[in-house]
């Protein structure tokens, strides 16, 4: 993910074709860009809610705020009572930990500083550094209290939910969104989405795109799909990398918190579909950081996801896993 910033470049649209009215925002936040689509049979502005929403779960989230709770409890303060998005957000992690055998865990955000892909100071980096690092990660290592404070076994585990945040930022804007009576909308936020109802406009579900990982210059669509009432996020490793200025490896943004290194893969993208945008965002990140075989296992076992993996195969050949029910929403 990329740093998270305020709000900014707001632009609202409204049109009105056959007595629905299309409402549009568009604008920035969390580092990235949002664009949110609401229909309805009257003009709606949800600009100030949207703010808010945003507001708040970078209050609680970002690691790029210093005074943002998680910040707080990064820097060791242990009397922050978390909010009820941190909760959340801290349960659905560990879940995803558990059935991901611990290649998602937000606690490995040492190590995502340490590489240079966090806020923190970026470090040299060898086998002996990445060892001694490795004992601040593990989310069987940290819990909540009943009063609502993060425990830390050890004060220098450092939070980073930057996998998971702005998924759960598009389930919070859709929770909005039904809150208000919306029945139609579609939710995108720096390129994952949440999809309800259908494009009255059209009379179809929606309609997204996912990125094609080997566009080398710019953006080019790999495939579009029929989204009604589901979420998506993709990740890949084809835009987040660094290249060390002396040797020129590649480095990627995946870290892997069960070696400590960053994860150079034959996986190229992960998009997964789920029932909320966090959930998916949170698989997507992982899937990345997993071998093939044990990612196709996960997505086996939990029928509540459906994959669209794009991987090379042995002898370098691109090759594309999609699960039924992914195919069942291609548009042809």
């Amino acid at each position: 993910m990329g740093k998270w910033m305020c709000l900014a470049g707001v632009l609202l649209l409204f049109s009105c074709r056959g007595g629905i009215v299309r409402n549009q925002t568009r604008g920035e936040a969390l580092g990235t860009t949002y664009n949110i689509i609401y229909l309805g049979n009257e003009k709606l502005d949800f600009q100030a809610e949207i703010d808010s929403v945003f507001t708040a779960v970078n209050k609680s989230l970002s690691t790029y705020i210093p005074d943002s709770d998680i910040s707080r409890i990064n820097r060791g303060d242990s009397l922050v009572v978390v909010d009820q998005m941190f909760q959340e957000v801290f349960e659905l992690s560990r879940k995803v930990h558990k059935q991901t055998k611990g290649y998602f865990d937000p606690t490995v955000g040492t190590l995502v500083n340490a590489w240079g892909f966090g806020p923190g100071q970026q470090i040299s980096m060898d086998s002996l550094t990445v060892d001694s690092l490795l004992q601040y990660v593990g989310f069987n290592k940290v819990s909540i209290s009943p009063q609502n404070r993060v425990i830390k076994q050890n004060p220098n585990i450092y939070f980073d939910f930057n996998a998971i945040a702005k998924g759960y930022a598009i389930d919070r804007l859709a929770v909005m969104l039904d809150k208000k009576g919306i029945e139609n909308y579609l939710v995108e936020v720096g390129g994952e989405v949440v999809a309800k109802g259908i494009n009255l406009e059209k009379e179809k579900p929606w309609v997204v795109g996912i990125d094609d990982p080997q566009a080398e210059m710019g953006r080019r669509m790999k495939l579009l799909i029929n989204m009604s009432d589901r979420a998506l996020a993709s990740s890949g490793n084809y835009r987040k990398y660094r290249v060390d200025s002396i040797s020129g490896k590649k480095y990627v943004h995946t870290i892997d918190p069960i070696t400590g290194y960053t994860k150079n893969s034959n996986t190229l993208g992960v998009t997964i579909l789920a029932n909320d945008c966090a959930t998916a965002d949170a698989y997507a990140t992982a899937f990345m950081a997993m071998d093939l075989h044990e990612a196709f296992k996960v997505i086996n076992y939990n029928k509540d996801l459906e994959a669209y993996i794009i991987y090379l195969d042995e002898k370098g050949v691109t090759q594309e896993f999609l699960t039924k029910g992914f195919k069942e929403l291609l548009v042809e």
